[in-house]
């Protein structure tokens, strides 16, 4: 099981808490999804969830019809008083999310500039809960995880964690929530490196860059995972002291459960029609995962390159 060092100083200046409660403004907004505006709820919704198969044109209206903006307001005070140390991040949910934001951030601002020589520059992360609004329109907790290039900014409901296991059946863990956060950060270098630019919006199918992208930040959280261990913080010494081949095969059961395919087959409408992949199959979600892992080298993660996706 993932482990962060007790001692360690955990820096929540990398989270805007957007939830409503406990002090803290809630947004609103409708649904929006992904670096392009598509994870499983477009796939759901379009690919047989309401009853009939569906098109890259039946994509592209979703995506019409999330243009929008605003960002609403945050209040990390309860949050910079729960998330203090490594420790905090040991027992609580949250403050692990904030343990890996910084883990993820501190390695892209050492690597990035080494691998391609285009500076890392920070982000952060938005917790909200039920609805927000974003730069790339309004998002639901219906949407998932994703990475919005207007405002730079990764968002998440925590909440998607729990139903990664419930709805999707993973196995769940911290070191799941590591994978998928890692991914969306994935987004962001991509962003910084310019390469979503080589992506149409909208364009769907098994080589489709689209998936290409999706794929190539799965590899970029493999990357991550890889250094983890070994990336240090303010102190200098490694946030994060364990990972475990249980942590590792959890994330690679979790990328196997948001494949095109098997959200298609199990949560759509029973059939797979590759023409509308938007991530990549299972399989190749676990490979490039697996790519990045086995390799720590964000020059093997070059999916735009190779006509074997997996």
């Amino acid at each position: 099981m993932v482990r962060f060092r007790e001692g360690a100083r955990l820096d929540t200046s990398g989270v805007q808490d957007r939830r409503g409660g406990g002090g803290r403004a809630a947004a609103v907004g409708g649904g929006g999804i992904g670096v392009l505006g598509l994870i499983a709820f477009v796939l759901v919704q379009v690919l047989g969830g309401g009853g009939g198969g569906g098109s890259s044109a039946d994509v592209a209206n979703i995506l019409a019809q999330l243009q929008g903006g605003g960002s609403g307001t945050a209040d990390n005070t309860e949050l910079a008083q729960q998330c203090r140390t490594g420790a905090d991040a040991n027992d609580s949910a949250d403050c692990a999310a904030v343990a890996i934001v910084d883990s993820i951030q501190d390695y892209w601002t050492e690597a990035l500039p080494a691998a391609t020589g285009t500076g890392y520059a920070d982000t952060q992360t938005v917790f909200f809960s039920g609805s927000v609004q974003t730069a790339c329109g309004g998002a639901t907790s219906g949407s998932g995880p994703f990475y919005c290039p207007g405002d730079q900014l990764v968002y998440v409901d925590l909440t998607f964690f729990d139903q990664l296991q419930t709805q999707f059946g993973a196995r769940g863990g911290t070191f799941v929530d590591a994978y998928v956060l890692a991914h969306e950060y994935g987004h962001h270098v991509q962003n910084l490196l310019g390469t979503n630019q080589r992506v149409t919006p909208g364009e769907t199918g098994p080589t489709s860059g689209t998936v290409r992208l999706e794929l190539q930040a799965d590899c970029y959280a493999g990357v991550w995972a890889n250094h983890a261990t070994t990336v240090a913080d303010d102190g200098q010494e490694p946030l994060i002291t364990e990972i475990t081949q249980d942590d590792v095969d959890r994330a690679l059961d979790a990328a196997s459960r948001i494949g095109d395919d098997f959200i298609q087959t199990n949560l759509g409408g029973g059939t797979v029609d590759q023409d509308a992949f938007t991530h990549g199959s299972s399989a190749q979600r676990e490979r490039w995962f697996s790519t990045g892992f086995q390799t720590g080298d964000p020059a093997a993660c070059d999916t735009f390159s190779t006509d074997d996706l997996g």
